[in-house]
């Protein structure tokens, strides 16, 4: 199971919000090329990038952020937040990203992202779901809509997605552990998908029940700068 260390940018800074929360906002480090060199030290290969600006204002913005870790680690990187037009997808394969990391617009446009398909590649894009109740989430998770979680995944995988990550937004950023059940359930329905978690990872015990799960990768932010996990344990799975 690969192991995707999280980083969340706000001007810049290494922070993390608590369900998703602008007000609840804390700022870990102010250079986050420092804390991807940690996590490359300790032997981790991939990164979870995630422009918190970019996701508010609709377009990327801290794509120098990007840039910089690219340029500074040899990290694959997979970078979110912010990418509505075709010009935001190229910012961040320019940027260095290995990855685009997308949303919201699978659920609002689906007709632009499968252009997007076309043009570079599904396998270029890491395709994110927020989930409640098993339903998709959109818009900071604020909307709830009608569509089923294994629908969703049934269709892109169509379109040619491999990878996917899934956040169940009750367990987001506080550190009480994650949806194992709903993973399980997704893994045995989609054994062919790369299939990764995120949310509410709080210790090494629940990284155990991830990989029985069957989850090819976890993405994990707060347990790491909260302390519950260290670098170094990571780095040694």
């Amino acid at each position: 199971m690969e192991i995707i260390p999280a980083i969340d940018i706000i001007d810049g800074k290494c922070v993390r919000l608590t369900q998703g929360d602008y007000a609840q906002k804390k700022i870990y480090n102010e250079h986050p090329l420092e804390v991807a060199k940690q996590f490359e030290d300790a032997g981790l290969r991939r990164l979870h990038l995630v422009d918190l600006d970019g996701a508010k204002a609709g377009q990327v913005r801290n794509w120098k952020v990007l840039e910089t870790l690219a340029g500074k680690t040899a990290m694959i990187i997979d970078f979110g937040g912010g990418i509505k037009k075709e010009e935001d997808v190229n910012i961040v394969f320019n940027s260095g990203a290995a990855l685009a990391t997308v949303g919201s617009i699978a659920v609002k446009n689906e007709e632009e992202l499968l252009r997007w398909f076309h043009l570079f590649g599904a396998d270029k894009f890491l395709l994110g779901a927020d989930v409640k109740n098993e339903k998709i989430a959109i818009g900071g998770w604020i909307e709830t809509t009608d569509i089923w979680i294994y629908d969703f995944i049934e269709k892109y995988i169509q379109h040619g997605v491999k990878q996917l990550f899934c956040t169940d937004v009750s367990k987001d950023g506080k550190l009480e552990g994650p949806a194992t059940e709903l993973y399980k359930s997704i893994t045995s329905k989609f054994p062919e998908l790369h299939f990764i978690a995120s949310g509410g990872v709080s210790g090494m015990q629940d990284l155990d029940m991830l990989r029985q799960a069957g989850c090819k990768g976890v993405i994990i932010g707060k347990a790491i700068y909260e302390g519950k996990i260290s670098t170094k344990e990571l780095g040694s799975l």
